[in-house]
């Protein structure tokens, strides 16, 4: 789906397409990745027996945004990230004004891709999508939790606010995919509550996984450095609370999304599969 949508023809209201941005946004959108965000959001609206083109546009919307999101995390002003994936980050393989643009990009036409009709002819439905995405990615989610990052230990080193700050930057977006997975494919409220939670359990188990790795895994298997948080001296549950509590709190957070989808039986095989592998992956 991102690849049709990445194309070089332009959409109706475009003037023209430039082939080094879109090459740029290419090298974002299209490289190795676990499409963990989209794949929530479209096995949630399976789990609705939802499964069409519209919730693969909403995956791949979301899919831009989290794509710009690691485009502008890498840049040197920022996280000063040389290697993304196991390939140059944007602005080693084309240059630091373009990876501002390839993001910029992306992040936008997240919401072209929402509100377009193709997504879901309901326009209320798409509304309410777009304004979920919005409150998500910006200033109360996904970007504010990135400037609490880049700010560090300088905010706090407590734990609450290292929750808060997760909750934001790696959480508010895997949030997003559960939710809207559920309002796609016609959840009721309790539905909607349930998998808004599992998605919540989800970042929290990510974020933590990941800060994991970051003291015991293998750069090479990551495709990315390690040892970047203690070096710049950000706090992390893990520095904060050790090893093995960690890998305690990523089992019980592996129960609990388990109790959340008892209800939906063997539908919910893959998403319970996916819980799992967030809390013990090894890249």
């Amino acid at each position: 789906m991102l690849d049709s949508l990445l194309d070089e023809l332009p959409l109706s209201g475009e003037v023209c397409r430039p082939g080094r941005l879109l090459a740029a946004m290419r090298h974002a959108a299209l490289g190795g990745s676990k499409r963990l965000r989209p794949f929530l959001l479209i096995e949630v609206a399976r789990l609705f027996d939802r499964d069409d083109e519209g919730v693969l546009r909403a995956g791949a919307a979301l899919e831009c945004v989290h794509c710009y999101s690691l485009v502008h995390d890498d840049l040197p002003a920022m996280d000063d990230d040389d290697i993304r994936r196991g390939r140059p980050t944007v602005h080693r393989a084309f240059d630091e004004a373009t990876a501002v643009l390839a993001g910029d990009a992306l992040l936008t036409f997240a919401f072209d891709i929402l509100a377009d009709p193709a997504t879901d002819e309901d326009a209320e439905l798409r509304a309410g999508l777009t304004l979920d995405l919005a409150r998500a990615s910006g200033l109360g989610g996904m970007a504010g939790g990135q400037m609490l990052d880049l700010l560090g230990s300088a905010v706090s080193s407590e734990e609450e606010d290292i929750r808060r700050l997760q909750s934001m930057k790696t959480g508010a977006l895997i949030r997003f995919a559960t939710r809207a997975g559920a309002r796609m494919s016609g959840g009721n409220d309790g539905d909607i509550t349930r998998l808004t939670r599992f998605g919540e359990i989800a970042g929290l188990a990510f974020q933590l996984a990941d800060d994991l790795l970051d003291v015991v895994g293998d750069a090479e298997a990551l495709g990315k450095a390690t040892g970047k948080d203690a070096v710049l001296g950000k706090a992390t549950l893990v520095e904060l609370n050790g090893v093995e509590w960690t890998q305690k709190t990523l089992s019980d957070l592996v129960e609990e999304a388990d109790a959340l989808l008892d209800s939906y039986g063997e539908r919910a095989a893959i998403l319970r599969q996916t819980a799992r592998f967030i809390a013990e992956r090894h890249s």
